[in-house]
């Protein structure tokens, strides 16, 4: 299955200067619990934000320039190339950044979104926009602002939803 996983708000914003806009540690352990252990895609500069490449994770990473080989890591030149260096019956996700967002979408059969409730005008990366009348809400968690926590946020699970046409039952 391929799952776009990302944290974004209410106007889909995503980051600025290569970093994310908020820090929000419930998210970041949710992050890591579904990522950990899968393939995890993303583009060259989404993986510069990283100090190190995250563990228990194979990384694949889109870049049009051909990169030192380290150990968990994966340089690939397209998104399709991306798909086949992982597993088939296996979850990937896609962690982004905004680009990769907008060319994986179309291929993906669920979304694990966090909605920062609040809106950031200065972001220079979004996510793209999806029509959710194709997309089944499965799951959804409200968070409260709190000490470690500036902004309310919510976890929901999109999964899509499957057209039969044409189909004799």
């Amino acid at each position: 299955m391929k799952i776009a996983i990302a944290a974004i708000a209410e106007n889909y914003a995503l980051g600025k200067n290569n970093d994310l806009l908020w820090h929000l540690p419930i998210d970041f352990k949710r992050f890591k619990a579904l990522t950990s252990g899968h393939h995890i895609i993303m583009g060259r500069k989404t993986f510069e934000s990283f100090p190190k490449p995250l563990p228990h994770r194979t990384h694949v990473v889109i870049s049009k320039t051909e990169k030192d080989h380290l150990e968990q890591v994966i340089f690939v030149k397209s998104l399709e190339e991306a798909f086949s260096k992982c597993p088939i019956n296996e979850d990937i996700y896609i962690i982004g950044g905004g680009q990769i967002y907008k060319q994986a979408l179309e291929f993906c059969d669920k979304l694990e979104l966090t909605m920062v409730h609040h809106t950031f005008e200065d972001a220079d990366t979004f996510f793209p926009t999806f029509d959710k009348t194709e997309w089944t809400l499965t799951f959804e968690e409200f968070h409260a602002a709190d000490e470690k926590h500036q902004f309310a946020f919510t976890f929901k699970t999109f999964e899509r939803k499957i057209a039969i046409e044409n189909c004799d039952v």
